[in-house]
């Protein structure tokens, strides 16, 4: 028996070793990650697999400071918006079990969501494509802080108030946590169960992931989880709090070894099989028939001249980061607990130690270039008219100006010449596929339209540098407030300046741009633009900002009870 046991231990120690990295190579990796690797840092776990074995699995730094826990293989991470993936792997799970159809209108499953008198599917949800505002924004906008207790009802309450989208269906991409959360609430429709119960019984326990679930309840208790910092300095940090009660956008914990295993099962299929995979990495599509880089909950793109499957994720001070080059049957897993990390970068570090460069060696050749002699502009006189500055309703702005003969866009300090292009568009000749076309409407008011091969933005010509009067700047004040989320903000005159103001948050400036834009530093509402009536008074303002557009905000003529 002795000598059995030995025999096994025997085998298995060169089983291990067969499957393991070099000692160059791990020597590689330590470097990648050596500023973290004290046990006064949060840091990183790291793993490599390859075909059915974790080859590399290892932790840098401390998955808790206060109690001098470090990292390990086995440290629990929430891994943000790397969770989206499992959410729709559920759903290609439901589909082929012919429980839902992709292009069903969502309403078949969730009554609750309103009639916006656009068809929704499941697809648009998963693409990205659906045209909902992103839930973490609504939330802030209402007051919200991110670091507070957020529950899946509140979520679900907030989304059931919408009254508009930021687009059509299937017209645009906008990265939207909102349809994550809604598939969630679709897969408990279907199968009777939430999405942690059914991910646990259909995924994780079909593939051995003992220590991964969607951790739907913030005050559960989670052996050897790690914590979540931001930096405080260059020596010190600080507790990021993270408070949520939500699933299907976020909130799956695991380790390398548990999500190794997910790995694998992309080209060992043990879960589903290549169909469901294949569903899974399908491209999506805007109506107009271009594909985009985003499948279902995860990006498919070329890396190297090998097929990549990747996500990255960000909550609090977690940075997560999983790609997969399933020709190669290989993955690389970065986790971290640290805001100001950044493991898509160190995965391709990691990537690049053992995925060979395949990209094709050639020249690319050069796009063509506008005549030199179509960059200058012997007519300035005809010019001068549309010089000056322009901003766009998610205010982008531009600033056109001569320079002798030559014309010159700027836009957040960078520089390009313009060249005349066909008819009466303007081009950059580094970018030729980029089109201005101005139009004047009226003595006050000139037009701008950028076109690009992807989409297309207006822009307004302003005025900079225009100093209003305190007179002028008191039509602007007032209590504003959003039906869609019951929630209030006002803007006052102080000292010559108009600010901001909401009883959850600090005072911050408005600064204004021509007469309808005011741009501010709030991340969930830094652009609001100013609505008139036909008699030019001011009667509301909208959101336009990041992953939210048209957010109505009316004025009010008296204060509220």
């Amino acid at each position: 028996m002795y000598l059995f046991t030995c025999l096994i231990f025997i085998c298995s120690v060169a089983q291990l070793s067969a499957q393991s990295v070099s000692d160059s190579i791990t020597k590689k990796i330590d470097g990648l990650f050596k500023k973290w690797d004290n046990s006064g840092s949060p840091g990183y776990a790291v793993g490599v697999v390859r075909n059915d074995s974790l080859i590399f699995a290892k932790g840098y730094g401390m998955a808790n400071l206060e109690y001098n826990i470090p990292i390990t293989a086995e440290t629990i991470f929430h891994i943000a918006s790397v969770s989206k993936q499992f959410t729709a792997f559920s759903i290609v799970l439901l589909a082929r079990q012919g429980k839902l159809n992709l292009d069903d209108d969502i309403h078949k499953y969730l009554p609750w969501f309103p009639d916006l008198k656009a068809k929704i599917t499941v697809r648009n949800l998963l693409n990205h494509t659906s045209g909902i505002r992103d839930q973490w924004q609504l939330l802030a906008i209402a007051g919200t802080r991110l670091h507070d207790v957020i529950t899946q009802d509140q979520i679900i309450k907030i989304l059931g108030k919408q009254r508009a989208l930021n687009f059509s269906p299937g017209e645009e991409w906008n990265y939207s946590n909102s349809g994550y959360t809604m598939l969630a609430e679709i897969v408990r429709a279907v199968s009777g169960k939430s999405l942690r119960q059914f991910t646990d019984s259909v995924i994780f326990k079909p593939l051995g992931m003992k220590n991964t679930h969607f951790h739907d309840d913030y005050t559960e208790i989670v052996p050897n989880r790690s914590y979540s910092y931001d930096r405080k300095d260059d020596a010190h940090f600080q507790n990021s709090t993270l408070s949520y009660s939500v699933a299907g956008a976020t909130s799956l914990f695991t380790n390398m070894d548990d999500m190794s295993k997910w790995v694998m099962n992309f080209y060992n299929h043990k879960v589903g099989d290549q169909q469901d995979i294949e569903q899974l990495t399908q491209k999506g599509k805007l109506n107009n028939g271009k594909e985009q880089n985003y499948a279902l909950g995860i990006s498919v793109d070329d890396y190297k001249g090998h097929k990549m499957y990747s996500h990255n994720g960000s909550d609090a001070g977690y940075r997560t980061f999983v790609n997969i080059f399933p020709d190669q049957r290989m993955g690389f897993i970065v986790f971290s607990n640290l805001g100001d990390t950044d493991p898509n970068s160190k995965a391709a570090q990691v990537s690049d130690l053992f995925i060979k460069d395949l990209s094709p060696q050639k020249t690319t050749p050069k796009p063509a270039i506008a005549d030199s002699t179509s960059a200058i502009f012997n007519d300035t006189l005809a010019l001068k008219k549309f010089l000056g500055s322009y901003i766009a309703d998610d205010a982008i702005r531009f600033n056109f100006k001569l320079n002798g003969k030559k014309l010159y866009l700027e836009q957040n300090g960078h520089i390009n010449q313009l060249a005349r292009g066909t008819k009466d568009t303007l081009v950059m000749p580094k970018f030729p596929n980029i089109r201005f076309v101005f139009k004047v409407k009226s003595p006050k008011k000139t037009i701008l339209d950028e076109y690009w091969p992807e989409g297309h933005r207006q822009l307004v010509k302003y005025e900079a540098g225009a100093k209003k009067t305190d007179k002028q700047l008191l039509a602007y004040t007032g209590n504003y407030y959003c039906p869609e989320l019951d929630c209030s903000y006002q803007i006052v005159l102080k000292d010559h300046r108009l600010l901001l103001t909401n009883s959850k948050y600090n005072d911050t400036t408005l600064n204004l741009y021509g007469d309808d834009q005011l741009i501010n530093d709030l991340w969930w509402m830094s652009n609001l633009k100013v609505l008139r009536n036909d008699k030019n008074q001011i009667t509301g303002f909208e959101v336009n900002s990041g992953r939210i557009m048209h957010l109505l905000f009316k004025k009010e003529s008296g204060l509220r009870d």
